[in-house]
């Protein structure tokens, strides 16, 4: 068994990083956490880049595991379901659960951010540097070289993990390497911020609800603040008639957010300046293979395996990730030579089922949604699921509600939804044959 401590570097102090150093230190080893802003702690938010979370069990399950779940729960607000806002008429409320009591929860990813660089910068054998932009690794080495505003700096360490987000500056470094390939799927859609603020000092919408205005080949969703605001983000085409490129001139975005989200405009009172300085973010699927090199440099979360967040599972896979090199690194008696590997063989399938299910949930959300098919379709999953408890279980809940790793949700939803198409086929056929019988005889 290894015992030996040497320390492990953590590029990035994001949400995976600073929780991965917490468990990194619990498990005794010493770690440097390194990151290229400054400390987020006491700077602001840069406009427009917020982006709400959706927590679910998965992360839960993880902050549980180091102490932190109810600290992080007491700012976060429940969401029970989606309310869904058609262009006219009035919104309509869908569960997520057959209950209806279970919910996922809205929290500020700076809030939760800060609570685990908390966490993590308190323990004793966790050191944090800010302002250190990673510029050369040396994998087999573990060399790593670091731009500051002192000047270059270099560092090293016996295993380095980065956990530096989509652009990872550590996968960039392996890549450069030639120690991996990588793959980038962008959408040729876009997001931007705005904001509901209270209204009198109250919600201007119900909190316990994840709103949506679904519109076909675009969409809006907001999530509740703790400040009784609302974060709204706006997922359209980057080009085209119905874009972010359409729309420049305030008469031109009041009209067009008029015409097509007449209930936001009296709530949004910046809309228009929002909608002109907040920044347009991308979005991509980001695949690579292997997640490690050398048995001593790897990669976990957005920076082996970034989705879209269109299932609110982006923080919580990364999470998840933590967790299971945790596990790992238990059953491998601390040899990174063998639980890196372990834990992509453990995750690969699992980060490819849930990038498949976010971009599907897209379709679902900007196009399904408002759909009376589709609502006629959630009422039955629902009817199953009462009639057949823990045999028949949406994929929502598997995904949002449990632990059950994403493939298995994937394999286990083709095999429900074959059974339920049997079903449905046989008392079709069974129908027919009931008329057809009954036209014989008339005949």
């Amino acid at each position: 068994m290894n015992t030996r401590r040497d320390e492990v570097a953590v590029v990035g102090a994001g949400l995976a990083g600073c929780l991965l150093a917490c468990f990194l230190a619990r498990r005794g080893y010493p770690v440097a956490l390194y990151e290229r802003r400054p400390d987020p702690r006491a700077g602001s938010v840069e406009r427009g880049r917020s982006i709400n979370l959706a927590l679910s069990e998965r992360g839960l399950d993880a902050l549980r595991r180091i102490g932190l779940d109810e600290q992080v729960m007491a700012d976060a607000l429940p969401m029970r379901g989606r309310m869904i806002h058609p262009v006219e008429g009035e919104p309509q409320f869908q569960s997520y659960s057959v209950s209806g009591d279970r919910a996922i929860n809205s929290i500020s990813r700076g809030a939760l951010n800060n609570a685990l660089l908390d966490a993590a910068a308190a323990l004793p054998n966790v050191r944090v540097a800010f302002d250190h932009r990673l510029v050369g690794l040396d994998p087999l080495g573990g060399e790593m070289t670091f731009e500051t505003p002192q000047g270059k700096v270099t560092a090293t360490a016996s295993v380095v993990l980065g956990a530096d987000g989509a652009g990872s500056a550590v996968r960039g470094q392996l890549l450069a390497y030639g120690g991996l390939t990588e793959s980038l799927d962008f959408l040729d859609y876009g997001y931007k911020e705005l904001t509901i603020p209270p209204i009198g000092g109250e919600f201007a919408l119900d909190p316990g609800a994840l709103h949506i205005w679904p519109r076909g080949t675009s969409m809006m969703i907001a999530l509740p603040n703790p400040d009784r605001s609302f974060t709204c983000t706006l997922f359209w085409p980057t080009h085209g008639t119905r874009s972010f490129a359409s729309l420049s001139s305030p008469a031109a975005i009041e009209r067009f957010f008029a015409d097509h989200y007449p209930d936001l405009v009296p709530l949004a009172p910046n809309l228009v300046d929002d909608y002109q300085h907040n920044p347009v973010g991308v979005l991509g699927t980001v695949r690579c293979t292997p997640w490690q090199v050398a048995g001593r440099v790897g990669l976990l979360g957005d920076a082996a395996h970034a989705i879209v967040p269109f299932y609110g599972q982006g923080a919580n896979c990364a999470f998840e990730d933590v967790v299971e090199l945790d596990r790992c690194l238990d059953e491998c008696d601390d040899e990174w030579a063998a639980a890196l590997p372990l834990f992509q063989h453990r995750r690969q399938d699992d980060a490819e089922a849930i990038a498949r299910m976010a971009l599907a949930n897209f379709v679902e959300m900007r196009d399904k949604v408002a759909s009376p098919v589709f609502r006629t379709r959630k009422k039955v999953e629902h009817a199953l699921e009462r009639a057949l408890p823990g045999r028949y279980v949406s994929q929502y809940e598997l995904v949002s509600f449990s632990t059950t790793p994403y493939a298995q949700v994937r394999r286990r939803v083709r095999r429900q939804y074959a059974v339920v198409g049997a079903v449905a086929a046989g008392a079709v056929a069974l129908l027919a044959g009931g008329v057809g019988a009954a036209l014989g005889r008339r005949r």
